[in-house]
This record gives structure tokens, C-alpha cells and sequence, in this order.
């Protein structure tokens, strides 16, 4: 299966399954932000697609919100904390031992901006994947991580889906 007909079968599937699609994107968005399947999933241009699909066939903007920006919001939780868990030895597993340069530009990026780097992070692919990792094995405070975390998991969902469905809600 190659990714772009993984992103036609999810957005398929999600419009022929439209009471479905809350979960689809929480799952989605869930996948696209816990460090081990980041770099697999391409739930970005999934949610964009579904953002489109929104906007073309009526279904409800905020369900899918809620369940894009909790789904993120958990994927980065649980890499927090496997990075809080398991420190350095986290860097290690496949996929982070293959791209150590990946993972070293996600620690200068955190040492650079901390809390700033979970809620930057988010917005670019590659640093999105580790540098929730890189704050639970810095140690980074738990109520710092969670506050970047949510704000930019609310942010980012909006901004992924709703351009688009907005632009197509317009003509539909």
C-alpha cells in the first residue's frame, strides 16, 4: 500500500462512514502525534482531506475538531511520557535509532525554546514526531508540557480542518 492510497482509503472510508468519522480522525491525529508512528502515518494530509470532506458533505465541524485535537493531544501525552518512562534508552527503538540526527535536532530545538518547543513543535512534521519524547526524557514539568500540549493539539486540529471546509461550505 503506498501512502497515497492510504490517504484515499482513510478518506473513503471516513466519507462512506461519516458517523465515523470522529473516531477516524482520533485516530488519525492520535497516530500522526505518538513519536513511534509519527513518521508512518500521514495524518496531515489525512485531515486535510477530511477537512475538505467536511466542507462537501455537511458533517459537523466540531465533533471532528474535539476528536482531532484530543487524539493529538494524547499521542504527544503518551510520548511524553514513554520519554519521562524510559529516558534515553527510549532513543534507542526503532524508529528514533535509525534517525539519530532527527532526535538530536529535537533536543537542540527543546533546549533552545523549551515549553515553546511542544507548542512550535507541533506545526512541523519531523520535530512533531520527537519533541514531546525529548521533553519527558529532559524532564520536563508535567503542567508545562500539558498546557503547550492541549493549546497547540486545539490550535493545530483547527488550523488542519478548518480552511478548507470552511473555503467548500461556502460553495456547496
Amino acid at each position: 500500500m503506498t501512502i497515497a492510497s492510504l490517504i484515499d482509503t482513510v478518506i473513503a472510508a471516513t466519507r462512506d462512514n461519516a458517523q465515523w468519522a470522529a473516531p477516524i480522525v482520533f485516530l488519525v491525529a492520535f497516530a500522526e502525534s505518538f513519536a513511534l508512528l509519527a513518521l508512518l502515518v500521514p495524518g496531515w494530509a489525512i485531515l486535510i482531506g477530511i477537512g475538505a470532506l467536511i466542507g462537501a458533505s455537511g458533517i459537523d465541524f466540531w465533533p471532528v475538531w474535539a476528536a482531532a485535537a484530543s487524539g493529538a493531544a494524547l499521542g504527544d501525552w503518551i510520548s511524553y511520557w514513554v520519554g519521562h518512562h524510559f529516558k534515553d534508552r527510549a532513543t534507542r527503538w526503532w524508529p528514533l535509532s535509525r534517525h539519530p540526527a532527527m532526535v538530536e535536532r529535537g533536543r537542540a530545538f527543546f533546549q533552545r525554546f523549551g515549553a515553546w518547543s511542544v507548542f512550535i513543535g507541533r506545526f512541523f512534521g519531523p520535530l512533531r514526531a520527537v519533541v514531546p519524547l525529548i521533553a519527558g526524557i529532559f524532564g520536563m514539568r508535567q503542567w508545562s508540557f500539558q498546557l503547550a500540549n492541549i493549546t497547540s493539539a486545539l490550535l493545530w486540529a483547527f488550523v488542519l480542518l478548518a480552511p478548507v471546509a470552511a473555503v467548500l461550505r461556502q460553495f456547496m
